[in-house]
């Protein structure tokens, strides 16, 4: 999903955002023909995503840069770490810094938090709860989820980070499945067109590999979902009994996913009652980037 040419189409506008006219401060402060090495250093502890984009900003705007990673995206790393190696001319590794800085910065940081969410559900499997614990009916473990609350012109680097932390996408834009929500029945029922009629409408118009989704907000819409052949059930904001009670009553006949204000916190309860996915905007919507440096290492005339 994360392509080169998405790669370079972002990092060169940012690039050029940065920089539109060259970087006077570096140009006019260091002699053109300096020469650096650098590094890049955890500055606290995180999980990897975006690597190769932090390489491409350096060798775009001089392909006379080399980047050697010392890790790999989904890889873990501990404060203090170097993670990867700069080499090439002083004025534009200063140039890009920021640019290659920000891109892993917030990568990294997404993967991180999910990171953090798919430990906290994994760990209910172990046995060290005080809750009973439902496994889910489609998959082994529940899965953590993103949503489309992505940075506008970013979507395709967050939901590769999402991955990088162990979580999983759902679906990439509104070309990719029908997902009927709150303002789609309440449209449909201002037409007086039934929960049941509308999906089996849609089955009709759509082609036979589109996944359907519909979001319910209340026990009582479900058989009429059933009926209507969804493929998964959203149960938005529910509580944990009806979240229960929920996923017993599609008793596998659809995939469940719950969603609605989940924190780590909140998490492990959710999962514990079987649902096969728990989708989580926080970790593109309210993430924290992971502070991430370049050190210089020395500098020398060519």
């Amino acid at each position: 999903m994360l392509t080169s040419r998405a790669v370079d189409a972002a990092v060169l506008g940012a690039l050029d955002e940065d920089a539109p006219y060259g970087d006077v401060t570096s140009q006019s402060a260091i002699p053109a023909d300096a020469t650096s090495a650098a590094r890049l250093v955890a500055r606290e502890a995180g999980v990897m995503s975006g690597i190769a984009v932090f390489a491409r900003a350096f060798t775009l705007q001089n392909d006379d840069i080399a980047v050697i990673p010392l890790i790999k995206d989904g890889e873990r790393f501990e404060a203090g770490q170097a993670l990867a190696e700069v080499h090439g001319p002083t004025v534009d590794i200063l140039t890009a810094e920021r640019v290659a800085l920000n891109f892993t910065q917030r990568m990294s940081g997404i993967a991180t938090m999910t990171a953090a969410f798919v430990d906290t559900v994994d760990a209910i499997y172990e046995g060290d709860v005080d809750f009973p614990v439902a496994k889910p009916r489609r998959f082994a473990k529940t899965r953590i989820v993103d949503t489309r609350k992505t940075t506008p012109g970013l979507r395709s680097f967050e939901k590769y980070a999402v991955t990088c932390g162990g979580g999983h996408n759902h679906r990439y834009g509104l070309s990719d499945a029908v997902m009927l929500k709150d303002n789609h029945l309440a449209a449909l029922a201002a037409q007086g067109i039934g929960l049941s009629d509308a999906i089996r409408h849609v089955r009709g118009s759509v082609g036979h590999t589109t996944h359907i989704e519909v979001e319910v907000d209340a026990l009582g819409q479900i058989p009429d979902v059933l009926a209507g052949g969804a493929d998964t059930i959203m149960l938005d904001n529910f509580s944990l009994d009806d979240t229960r009670r929920g996923v017993e009553a599609i008793d596998g006949a659809a995939i469940v996913e719950a969603s609605g204000n989940m924190t780590l916190e909140r998490v492990p309860e959710v999962a514990a009652t079987g649902v096969d996915v728990i989708s989580v905007g926080a970790l593109t919507h309210s993430v924290r980037s992971v502070d991430l440096g370049l050190d210089f290492q020395d500098s020398a005339r060519s």
